[in-house]
C-alpha cells in the first residue's frame, strides 16, 4: 500500500512553508521524520498562538 500523493504534498507543503527546507530535504525523509517534524511545527504554532492570547 503506497503513501497518498496529495498527503506526501501538503506534508512538505507545510514543513518548507515554516522551516523554508528544500523539496529534495523533505522528500528524502522517510514518512515518520516528516510526521515528527509536523507534530514539532504544530506544537511551536500552538505555542505563539497561545502566548497571543
Amino acid at each position: 500500500m503506497s503513501y497518498p500523493l496529495e498527503r506526501i504534498f501538503q506534508e512538505v507543503a507545510y514543513i518548507a512553508y515554516h522551516f523554508h527546507w528544500s523539496l529534495d530535504d523533505i522528500l528524502t525523509m522517510e514518512h515518520r521524520e516528516r510526521q515528527m517534524w509536523i507534530k514539532e511545527i504544530s506544537a511551536i504554532n500552538k505555542e505563539i498562538n497561545d502566548s497571543r492570547r
